[in-house]
């Protein structure tokens, strides 16, 4: 199997033609499909003690052993926070604490002159688990999810990386503020209490662990997080900090497209929906450039709103290209009535009487909705992208 897996991701060419080699990171083993395969059984087949130390400490981080053996960990961590220089002794008190908790125990059931006998050892951990058995597959599993760990932590990183590298126009703010901080905590550094500094810093995970703060805490602020307006405010921080140089030296417009629909009611024992092929034909398109109904615009295949559509922009204005088409959340085009979470704002049977929610006397009669998006543009004369 794992030669194969490994065929499936190795580079191909179609070229029949000797290529050089290329330059790799390292000059021991080359790069070879039957020795990938042998490592990648053996580390496998070893790698479990790593997750099982992981699961150890992920039980005590999140209080899954009880409050108890938590504390005790927090204690010591607090004992070492005082008395910092014991840290060099914790390879001592790790080896004693291995070798302490696999001594012989005495079979207490024996009678004393049969109790020497009766030391035993406790077997070791297997140095190898075979091939297709659970402990495998949980190796595998374990893998699997550090992969891709490794690969959101990369695209966390990846977002960083420009504003420090000098690919972002905040570089340079972000560098006049690291040399300030820096040459005001040289001062300072001698009067910051570092026991206290580091006691918080390594309790403070244990409280957003805690049960409490994760069921009745941390569901708050999700909520919040969740709220329609500070959802559309951070997306705008995110757009914002992804502008070019070439849209922030130019000026910054909005245009403005409705989406519009209507409620088509069910068959009997059956829910009614919204779409867009239940309007009419005398009435407004699917997708217009006014709140009103005017000047309609075709959407593309699937329906979707995209840079794809036939809205035309005045000579020497271009889509912003790191942005898309975007709900306007905060429905704030519609006076003192607002939108719903997703930004519609639903009418009656005339596209009239605007309300947050719709109205179920509105069902019999006919009832429609209408949602605004938005996309930013720039002016860019010369048409360079």
């Amino acid at each position: 199997m794992f030669p194969q897996m490994l065929l499936s991701i190795s580079p191909t060419s179609s070229n029949p033609r000797p290529v050089a080699p290329a330059q790799l990171l390292s000059t021991r083993d080359p790069l070879s499909i039957p020795i990938t395969t042998v490592n990648f059984r053996r580390f496998v087949s070893k790698v479990g003690p790593v997750f099982w130390l992981q699961d150890r400490i992920e039980e005590i981080l999140m209080w899954k052993k009880g409050w108890k053996a938590t504390c005790v960990w927090i204690a010591a961590y607090a004992f070492l926070c005082y008395f910092p220089r014991l840290v060099l002794l914790l390879p001592h008190a790790l080896l004693a604490g291995i070798m302490l908790a696999t001594y012989p125990r005495v079979n207490q059931s024996l009678p004393p002159s049969k109790s020497n006998s009766a030391r035993t050892v406790p077997p070791p951990p297997p140095a190898n688990v075979g091939e297709g058995s659970v402990d495998w597959q949980a190796n595998l599993q374990a893998i699997q999810n550090l992969m891709g760990a490794c690969a959101d932590l990369h695209d966390v990183m990846l977002n960083i990386l420009p504003h420090i590298t000098h690919s972002s126009p905040y570089t340079p703010f972000i560098l006049t503020i690291t040399i300030a901080t820096f040459l005001l905590a040289i001062p300072l550094l001698p009067l910051l209490p570092l026991r206290p500094i580091f006691l918080v810093l390594g309790l403070t995970p244990f409280v957003f662990t805690h049960p409490f703060t994760r069921e009745h805490i941390l569901p708050l602020v999700s909520l919040a997080a969740r709220d329609k307006i500070n959802r559309a405010r951070l997306q705008r921080l995110v757009d914002d900090d992804k502008l070019e140089d070439r849209h922030l030296r130019s000026e910054l417009r909005e245009v403005e497209l409705w989406e519009n629909e209507r409620w088509c009611p069910g068959a009997e024992g059956e829910a009614g929906s919204w779409k867009k092929s239940n309007l009419r034909p005398t009435e407004r398109s699917a997708w217009t450039r006014g709140r009103d109904g005017w000047s309609g615009v075709k959407e593309d295949g699937g329906g979707q709103v995209s840079s794809n559509l036939t809205f035309s922009l005045a000579p020497g204005w271009a889509f912003v290209e790191t942005e898309d088409w975007r709900p306007d959340l905060e429905g704030n085009w519609i006076q003192k009535i607002g939108s719903d979470d997703c930004g519609w704002v639903y009418t009656n049977d005339a596209w009239l009487d605007p309300h947050r929610v719709h109205l179920e006397s509105w069902k019999s009669s006919g009832m429609t909705r209408r949602r605004r998006w938005t996309r930013r543009i720039y002016y860019c004369p010369s048409g360079a992208k």
